[in-house]
Order: C-alpha cells, then structure tokens, then sequence
C-alpha cells in the first residue's frame, strides 16, 4: 500500500467534518446497515482536534445517492481499503457500528495484509465475524424491513412516514443488510492491532458470548465494554462511549491526553 500525506479535500467516500492536520490519529467510523457519514459527525466534534475523525460514506445514500450500492461486503471492504491509503500517514484506529463492525474488521485484515497495522480497532453492537446467524432481513418486504428500523431504534417512526425519505433509505438499508447477510468469515491469521469491543446489554443483535468471541480474531489487548441499552445503545451513552475510546487512543498513541 502507499502511504502518503493527507491532503485536505475528501473523496466521495470520506467526510472530514472538523479537519485537524496536527490531530495525533486519525479514527475511521463505519456507519451501520442504511447508515451514512452524518451519523458519527458528533464523534468527530467531541474528538477534534486531538483526534481526526474520517467518516465513511458508502454508495447509494444522501450526496452519493445516484451510486450504486455495494451489495458485498468483501467488495465494499475492498473499495475501502484502497481509499484509506491516503490517509495513513499517521496513527489510524477503525470504529464500526453494527454492520460497520464487520466491515471494519475486514478493513483491518486488508490493511494489516498491506503493512498498515491499525492502532486500535473498535467494534460496536456485532457479534464476532466468526459467528453466523441466518438472517434474511435483506428478504422482509418493505413494511417488515422499516418497522424492524424502527424497532432497533437507529430511525424515528416519524421520519419514515415520509414516503420521499422511505425512498431515500429504502434502497441503500437493503443492500446493507444483504452485504452483511452474505457476509461469510473467510478464516485467517488473526489481527495483531488491539481489539476493544462495545455491546449493550439489552442488544438482542448481540448477545455477551457472541461479543467476547471477538477475542479469537486478534492477537493484540482485547477488552469488552458493555454499557446500558439496546442496539443503539451509543446514542444515549455516547460520552461514556468517546471516553473508552479516547482512553484506548491514548494507550496506544504518544502525545495524546485522555
């Protein structure tokens, strides 16, 4: 992979809401099944400018609308891969939510394969990659498909009564869910970064055992943070949830402050 020095412009794929070029890393976030970039812009104004935040912005959503999405995982993971080249320069850390977790692990591998070893890789809301359910949520007809949204708590009933904004996310959630469903773990040498995985203790996505399987995919320090809530337990816990990984950063990072 080339390393070079990061340039201020974004590409289509990245959004850097509060640039910071003498940030001591750099925390790439992966949005969630029918996520997008906007999703993690607190994040980025809580860490700037210690730490600068590049949040993703996957095809077929908001300003990439007109794209095509990516309905595999392994392609996105691919796709990914080759953008963050730019911006390895210095210290990079990998958070995904949900989908983003798995995406993010697979990032990781690549990099990791390429002679990029992440500084910290986080993984939110997911069971290990190793562990598969039989899920066919990318299979439910539209109404199934926004009322489970709904109930995972990541989307407001009210938002989707909207038929404009159903339009809108409709699309881009289901091929989310069908790149994450298809998604089978190829198995590998294990990640060497250090591994910290954050659940919530009423997430019916994830349970405990299926989190601590996290462990097995990486030779670094692993820790398991559980906190209060459902899938979507980061947004009422968010400080809780910057702070653990601030302190992680700040482990494995010279020059940053807690």
């Amino acid at each position: 992979m080339t390393v070079r020095a990061a340039e201020t412009t974004t590409s289509a794929w990245i959004r850097r809401f509060h640039p910071a070029p003498a940030a001591a890393a750099r925390l790439v976030c992966f949005p969630h099944a029918g996520g997008a970039a906007s999703f993690y812009f607190p994040v980025s104004r809580a860490l700037s400018p210690d730490v600068e935040v590049l949040a993703l912005q996957y095809p077929g959503r908001q300003d990439r609308r007109t794209e095509p999405c990516v309905e595999d995982l392994g392609t996105l993971a691919d796709l990914i891969t080759r953008e963050l080249g730019t911006w390895c320069d210095k210290p990079l850390a990998l958070f995904g939510h949900s989908m983003g977790a798995t995406l993010a692990f697979e990032v990781a591998r690549r990099l990791e394969r390429d002679g990029v070893r992440p500084c910290a890789l986080f993984a939110s809301g997911r069971r290990a990659p190793s562990i598969h359910r039989d899920d066919r949520v990318h299979l439910s007809s539209d109404a199934e498909l926004l009322a489970g949204m709904v109930r995972l708590g990541g989307t407001s009933a009210q938002l989707l009564e909207d038929p404009e904004l159903v339009g809108a996310v409709l699309p881009a959630t289901r091929a989310d869910y069908k790149a994450l469903e298809t998604y089978r773990y190829a198995p590998g040498p294990a990640l060497h970064c250090p591994l910290t995985v954050l659940t919530g203790d009423a997430d019916d996505q994830v349970n405990l055992d299926e989190a601590a399987a996290w462990a097995e995919h990486s030779e670094g320090e692993f820790d398991l943070e559980v906190f209060p809530g459902g899938h979507f337990y980061l947004a009422a816990q968010a400080a809780a949830v910057i702070a653990a990984v601030r302190g992680r950063l700040a482990t494995e990072v010279p020059g940053l402050a807690r």
